[in-house]
């Protein structure tokens, strides 16, 4: 589990290089100071991306109780409360928050830009 990346990921980096292929900038990286440490935070229009791995944060294609044990059962269940209060932490504070899927970003990068430019102001 050690060499799990936490950030920086392949589908993290394809994201953020199409991002800036397109001409928007203005984002920061795992912004410490936010809930969660988004992977891209747009501090001006307060909107925090997140680009999570679909077995870690319990997606039901990759993920369902009993399937690989109780550690991670316990593990995966707690990653995705944890989720669910960073969202809540950050829409209370003013932030939209969008979360995308591992293999959505490898699978569909265009739709993924595509929705995130349609938050951004003059994008």
């Amino acid at each position: 589990m050690a060499r799990v990346k936490g950030k920086d990921t392949k589908p993290e980096m394809l994201l953020r290089k199409a991002l800036y292929a397109r001409g928007v900038r203005g984002w920061r990286c795992h912004r410490s100071s936010l809930a969660g440490k988004p992977d891209l935070a747009f501090g001006r229009v307060k909107l925090a991306v997140f680009v999570d791995g679909a077995f870690w944060h319990g997606h039901p294609s990759k993920w369902w109780p009993g399937r690989s044990g109780p550690y991670w059962d316990r593990k995966i269940s707690r990653n995705m409360e944890r989720d669910q209060m960073v969202d809540e932490e950050l829409r209370a504070s003013g932030w939209e928050v969008l979360r995308f899927w591992d293999f959505e970003v490898m699978n569909d990068l265009d739709d993924v830009v595509g929705k995130i430019l349609s938050r951004l102001p003059n994008a």
